[in-house]
């Protein structure tokens, strides 16, 4: 899973809780797009979260 290159956002971890109490893992994958960004005057691909991309941290190229 990739992790967003502006605020370091990741994969959350935690457990699966049945109705019984028993628990097994299980995950929580951030929404981490690849997208092209304008970097210093160039183009770059990177990885960056919606929420960063919503909040207009990066410009798309």
């Amino acid at each position: 899973m990739a992790k967003c290159e502006i605020c370091g956002k990741g994969a959350h971890f935690g457990n699966n809780v049945s109705h019984s109490h028993r628990r097994s893992n299980r995950i929580w994958n951030s929404n981490v797009q690849r997208v092209s960004v304008k970097v210093s005057g160039g183009v770059k691909k990177m990885n960056v979260c919606t929420k960063c991309l919503r909040a207009g941290k990066v410009e798309h190229a």
